[in-house]
């Protein structure tokens, strides 16, 4: 009877964990993709803002420039806390704003 007891607990915790853990990072993944998703649709706004205010004529926009037109704060990596490299750019082809992370 005493194994029994045992087994059936053990097999619960299994079971648990199998549930448990594969669920927490699937969450804690989908979590930070929203964050990163977040912050660079704020980026490609205000770039697209300073290309329609014709402040920002190029077809790579990088962080630099937005800076320098006060169209962004100082912009960090929502995860890593470090702030991006001013290098880093938005490029514009065909009407689509793509935000590329340089390091």
């Amino acid at each position: 009877m005493k194994t029994n007891k045992i087994i059936i607990i053990s097999s619960i915790i299994i079971i648990i964990l199998i549930i448990g853990i594969p669920t927490t990072y699937k969450v804690i993944k989908n979590h930070n993709q929203n964050l990163y998703k977040v912050v660079e649709d704020k980026i490609v706004e205000k770039a697209k803002e300073c290309y329609y205010d014709k402040k920002c004529l190029e077809d790579k926009i990088t962080l630099k420039e937005l800076y320098k037109n006060k169209y962004l704060d100082k912009v960090s990596d929502p995860i890593s806390k470090e702030y991006y490299n001013e290098n880093s750019y938005v490029e514009i082809k065909n009407n689509k704003y793509k935000f590329v992370v340089v390091d």
